[in-house]
């Protein structure tokens, strides 16, 4: 019977283990190839960790030999089989992963990833990049993704970015920004400050269809003439106008179809909708405003600037911005009492779908009417604004009734003081 190998403090070594010249040891194994590979170890027991770990990750299938696989390797991956999302959503994916992952968390070795790295790399963007927890949100989507995939080519057992996001907001109490309608007052001020001033007057026409319709940024940019029925009063939503600005391929716009079949439409037209298009036509008809840009074979757009060029998110976003400013600033020289007044809040473009949406359903539209006409693919989405909307109502009217109370009881009150008594108590004679 052969002698047992034993190390320099005699204890008996297992198969593949092995005691170096120097002292620390190591573990050899073969891959599902056959391809020899090697761990090292200060120490004995170190070395044996190390062994369970190999041991129990190739039972479950684990590439253990793959370690030098890194998140970027993983991602390039991803972005050569990533299918089903369309050509502005996924081009954000890569730059968001780009922009804020590849530098830092993708250099990290997937088979040596851990719960606390994706952690400890999100606790890094918030407090040291401050990053929005908002911008962080589209972040984990990607990278989720990609170590998601991490998992299914089994280089990872299980997902270390799983409830990593839920987990930040928790720790750092984040609440995410819910984009809001415009309550009543402020959609009153904001249609009267676009119709009546100057600082509006290019813009009025695009604000007044978008807060009117409900149509998404790229679905109104992307309007042609053609899509416009003025004789029976509709519009037919079937593209959307994408706006590309990254540093690899510059600024450029593309033609893309509606994200879901939802997303084919046509709604109706309501007057000071109409009313907006023909101004709109006017316009340009009188200033002379060049007609021929094409983007992707598509012409006749509807809303161009005076060079003839479509309208993007971004300088719409900044038009606002600048329309809020004005409008706050009119309101507040001609208050007596700064305190009280209604002013605009700062919102963008989606807001105004929002707002839209808001007054459908206090109006009391019926929920899939409202839910056709926006292009939502799940009534979920449409839920949720009804929820609000009618929370909202449900709040004002029921303060309308609390006062009506008051006012009922203050009147009984009053009679019941006035009246005289009929059963006045006997005098003591």
């Amino acid at each position: 019977m052969a002698e047992k190998r034993k190390d320099n403090k005699g204890r008996v070594l297992k198969e593949n283990e092995a005691q170096r010249k120097d002292g620390s040891y190591q573990y050899r194994w073969r891959d599902r190839v056959g391809k020899r590979h090697y761990v090292y170890a200060k120490t004995l027991d170190i070395l044996r960790d190390k062994e369970e770990k190999i041991l129990r990750d190739k039972s479950d299938g684990i590439k253990v030999e793959e370690k030098r696989i890194t998140v970027n390797d993983m991602f390039d991956l991803w972005v050569q089989i990533k299918r089903g999302v369309k050509d502005n959503t996924f081009q954000n994916y890569q730059y968001m992963y780009n922009q804020f992952v590849y530098d830092n968390f993708g250099k990290l070795r997937v088979t040596t990833l851990k719960r606390s790295d994706v952690r400890r790399f999100y606790n890094l963007l918030v407090e040291q990049r401050h990053v929005k927890v908002r911008t962080i949100e589209n972040i984990h989507t990607v990278l989720f993704q990609v170590l998601e995939l991490c998992v299914e080519e089994d280089y990872l057992r299980v997902n270390p970015a799983h409830n990593a996001m839920k987990e930040l907001k928790q720790t750092h109490n984040f609440e995410t920004e819910r984009r809001r309608a415009l309550t009543m007052k402020e959609h009153e001020l904001f249609i009267n400050f676009l119709n009546t001033s100057e600082a509006c007057e290019r813009w009025r026409n695009i604000f007044t269809v978008m807060i009117n319709t409900g149509l998404r940024v790229g679905e109104l940019t992307g309007l042609r003439w053609n899509d416009i029925d003025f004789e029976n009063n509709t519009i037919s939503v079937n593209h959307t106008l994408v706006y590309y600005n990254h540093k690899t391929n510059g600024c450029y716009f593309n033609i893309n179809t509606p994200k879901t079949k939802a997303g084919f439409r046509t709604i109706p037209m309501l007057e000071v909708v109409k009313e907006a298009f023909l101004n709109e036509k006017k316009y340009q008809e009188e200033s002379g405003v060049p007609q021929n840009i094409t983007i992707d074979g598509y012409t006749n757009f509807i809303f161009i600037n005076r060079y003839g060029n479509v309208q993007n998110q971004g300088m719409l976003n900044k038009a606002l911005r600048y329309i809020v400013r004005e409008c706050n600033e009119m309101v507040l020289d001609n208050a007596k009492d700064c305190e009280n007044v209604v002013l605009l809040p700062r919102f963008s473009c989606h807001s105004l779908r929002h707002t839209f949406a808001t007054r459908l359903c206090e109006a009391g539209v019926n929920i899939k009417v409202i839910q056709d006409t926006l292009g939502h693919a799940d009534i979920k989405t449409t839920m949720n604004i009804y929820a609000d909307a009618t929370k909202e109502l449900k709040d004002s009217e029921f303060a309308r009734f609390d006062d009506y109370l008051k006012a009922q009881n203050s009147i009984v009150a009053q009679y019941t003081h006035s009246t005289p008594d009929l059963h006045p108590k006997e005098e003591n004679i």
